[in-house]
């Protein structure tokens, strides 16, 4: 199966986007911090997030009806993570700034850069997600079925 060539610009931007977030964590910040104290329990959230994903408790009609919602709620929620991310970039930079960062200097530019890479990874993702699309079921949702 092919893949479209939205998709393949935003693996693309979000793989950029994880190479300079990591270049940028070990060459200018020292490394990254793998022994962090907090929020332990917050690996929970991937186990019950797996858990209702392979347990699809609810009858077909009902997923068929909420799959707009949930679609639209995620793009929010994915939309607020990307304005978060822009928000953090730019208090970064303007904090290495007050310190005495130069405005055009190396680690300037690769924030710079990664953010704006950021950005078009969530504009294509958003992009991609809001293009209709042509699809195979009646309702652009099939539900699963065991064998």
């Amino acid at each position: 199966m092919a893949v479209p060539a939205p998709a393949k610009a935003a693996r693309l931007l979000a793989a950029s986007a994880a190479v300079l977030v990591l270049l940028w964590c070990v060459h200018f910040r020292g490394g990254l911090s793998f022994g962090s104290p907090t929020n332990k329990g917050l690996i929970f959230n991937w186990l019950f997030g797996v858990a209702t994903f392979f347990f699809p408790g609810a009858s077909p009609t009902v997923r068929r009806r909420m799959l707009p919602w949930h679609t639209r709620a995620g793009l929010v929620v994915y939309i607020l993570a990307l304005l978060a991310s822009e928000l953090g970039f730019l208090e970064k930079l303007t904090f290495l700034q007050a310190a005495g960062l130069g405005r055009y200097s190396s680690e300037a530019l690769l924030v710079n850069f990664t953010a704006l890479v950021i950005l078009l990874l969530g504009a294509s993702v958003v992009l991609y997600v809001t293009a209709p699309m042509h699809n195979e079921h009646a309702h652009g949702y099939s539900a699963v079925h065991k064998p």
